[in-house]
């Protein structure tokens, strides 16, 4: 064990824990004034974090990166512009703490309430995306909790000169500057250090893929939110629109394959697929995407470049121009299909079927079910959120795009007159 990392770990978490008894008792005025100069040291700094991206992308095209993930990694003018706007987002959304969402008067006078509070200190480990520093401190800062960040090796230099800009907003702003820090040695041991730090993270959120969110579960000591892995599932009924299926399973999938929300897998039922499939083919192929298909699909399709599906592709989150394809008999084999091998995220079915809807909507577990639309739209900003810290794939405590309310919890206040039991 790193002696000397542990004992920086252990201050940084006794730093966070000090600065969110602050931010506890932050006003809504305070946070806002802080995440406004957070935005504004972004852009001050903008020359500075594209300069560390720059060495970033270097590295990672050397080290063979593919370039789905690099365009996840690849900071522009831009890009820095929109997290700027993202924190000043987060800062126009109202203040949940204080909340007081439910209440009441018992027969013997108490008067109870359910009031919204942080959750404290938020722990966020996370791969190659830069953004996710900018979003995942402002969120943190808006719902009154200290963060601490671990990100990806690949992002490191991108990383630090993101911290470093947010902390100098934070202290220009007047607040603690310890409220958003960032672990600058990406190593697995520092990770797991970082996971045994249950006396002052409460929370540890992990984003990115199956391996990163598996290691997390598995040696945590801290509750663990799990996010983020993606095996998406578009199916296709008997019932459906053609260019309607043409148009969302192409959007599903291409219109930006590295993010979890992107469709892996496309179901057709066996009456639409002689029609349908070779017009979803066509506009897959056009954007790109490669296909691997059940021996059904083969058939139809007549293409020799689309590989045979394994057993292992109804399981991959590609995160890339790939993507498999079965021919189904039933809106049931469908169900049967996701339920197997879906991760609970989005799954969406597209028809003009009001009873395949219905089965649909009421038999598959997920986070987000969709019908008639592409999953592409499971995101804190398209569901009115703001930003988000990441989309929750498990049930307890928060499911689905964690916004504000997310990364709050709940004490009861209780009044009294002198009630004794």
């Amino acid at each position: 064990m790193n002696i000397y990392m542990n004992d920086l770990l252990q201050q940084m978490g006794a730093d966070a824990k000090a600065a969110s008894r602050l931010l506890a008792i932050a006003s809504a005025a305070d946070k806002n004034r802080a995440l406004d100069c957070m935005a504004a040291a972004l852009l001050s700094q903008q020359d500075v974090i594209l300069a560390a991206n720059r060495l970033d992308m270097e590295n990672a095209e050397k080290a063979g990166i593919k370039p789905s993930l690099l365009d996840r990694l690849s900071l522009s003018s831009s890009r820095i512009e929109a997290m700027a706007d993202g924190v000043r987002q987060v800062a126009a959304l109202g203040d949940p703490i204080g909340e007081i969402p439910q209440g009441s008067l018992r027969p013997n006078g108490l008067r109870i309430q359910k009031t919204r509070v942080p959750l404290g200190v938020v722990g966020i480990i996370y791969e190659a995306r830069p953004n996710v520093t900018s979003d995942a401190a402002a969120l943190c800062l808006k719902a009154g909790n200290a963060v601490i960040l671990r990100g990806g090796k690949e992002a490191l230099n991108s990383n630090i000169a993101i911290a470093v800009a947010l902390r100098q907003g934070l202290t220009s702003a007047g607040l603690p500057d310890d409220s958003v820090q960032l672990i600058e040695d990406s190593s697995r041991e520092t990770a797991a250090q970082m996971m045994r730090l249950r006396e002052y993270i409460d929370v540890l959120i992990p984003r990115g893929g199956a391996g990163l969110i598996r290691a997390v579960v598995e040696n945590s000591t801290i509750p663990v939110i799990q996010t983020g892995v993606g095996n998406c599932h578009i199916y296709i009924d008997k019932d459906a629109d053609a260019q309607m299926a043409v148009s969302i399973a192409v959007n599903a999938k291409a219109s930006r394959p590295s993010v979890c929300n992107a469709a892996e897998t496309l179901l057709i039922h066996k009456s639409a697929a002689p029609t349908m499939l070779p017009l979803i083919s066509s506009g897959l192929k056009e954007a790109g995407v490669d296909l691997r298909g059940c021996s059904t699909t083969m058939a139809i399709l007549n293409d020799a470049d689309i590989k045979p599906a394994s057993d292992a592709d109804w399981e991959t989150e590609y995160l890339d121009y790939i993507m498999a394809v079965r021919v189904v008999d039933s809106i049931d084999q469908a169900v049967e299909h996701i339920t197997r091998y879906g991760s609970g995220h989005s799954e969406c079915i597209v028809t003009d079927s009001h009873s395949a809807t219905e089965q649909f909507t009421s038999r598959v577990d997920a986070a987000a079910v969709y019908v008639n639309a592409s999953t592409r739209f499971t995101d804190g900003g398209e569901f009115g959120m703001g930003a988000e810290i990441g989309i929750s794939t498990q049930k307890l405590h928060a499911r689905g795009p964690m916004g504000l309310r997310e990364l709050t919890t709940f004490k009861y206040v209780v009044y009294g007159n002198g009630q004794i039991r």
